[in-house]
């Protein structure tokens, strides 16, 4: 029997999405690190960025991470130009606010505003700290790339805190709709476990967009 194309791409974005989901926690994990005494995170911080930069193991969960993060880009695109092509014409009477949220409705423009949000912070960490381009990251006492003094200073840029706690809340919206839809696309559907499925993506989108949001505005005040 042949796939149905849109299945699988639903699958696809599903499936990456909840990996993502995944990695997110992992990331907020290692950046409550910096809420710690300077001379603590400091350490701390350097030394988790260099295992993740040289362990074998973690270099193949990178390349998973970034081949996820395309897929998930890519297929949540094409499914978004497919759903309004199937649509190409506008109700006089649009019902969709009561049989669907405002982040459903919304997912491609919030998908936009994070992928823009993934550029510039991987230009600011991941092209600075692992390819070299632009200044040149110091090595703190223990001979580790200084990643903590790159973050530090990057958030004592009251634009760059004010960016990157404004992005955590479409990051939020888009979190919590997507945990939902992603376990319902992959054949959840227990009546009694989607509202407590409701209930774990809000507490969960919550948490991401609180904790990226304000570890900035730390940083910026420590």
């Amino acid at each position: 029997m042949a796939l149905n194309p849109l299945f699988f791409r639903k699958t696809l974005v599903a499936g990456t999405g909840l990996f993502l989901c995944v990695f997110l926690i992992v990331h907020l994990s290692a950046n409550c690190i910096l809420l710690l005494p300077e001379d603590i995170a400091r350490e701390m911080y350097n030394a988790y960025s260099t295992t993740l930069r040289e362990s074998p193991l973690i270099k193949i969960v990178a390349y998973v991470l970034y081949l996820s993060i395309i897929l998930h880009v890519l297929y949540a695109l094409l499914i978004t130009i497919r759903n309004r092509k199937a649509k190409p014409q506008q109700y006089v009477a649009n019902n969709a606010s009561e049989n669907s949220s405002w982040a459903s409705r919304n997912m491609g423009i919030l998908g936009s505003l994070i992928l823009i949000f993934i550029v510039i912070h991987l230009v600011n960490f991941w092209a600075r700290i692992k390819l070299g381009f632009g200044e040149e990251v110091a090595l703190d006492v223990n001979g580790n790339k200084d990643v903590y003094a790159v973050t530090y200073g990057l958030f004592q840029n009251i634009y760059y805190v004010l960016f990157y706690t404004i992005m955590s809340i479409p990051l939020a919206f888009h979190l919590f709709h997507g945990f939902k839809s992603g376990f319902k696309t992959l054949g959840f559907y227990h009546k009694k476990g989607l509202t407590i499925l409701a209930k774990i993506a809000l507490i969960y989108a919550l948490i991401m967009g609180i904790g990226f949001g304000i570890i900035p505005f730390v940083v910026y005040f420590k």
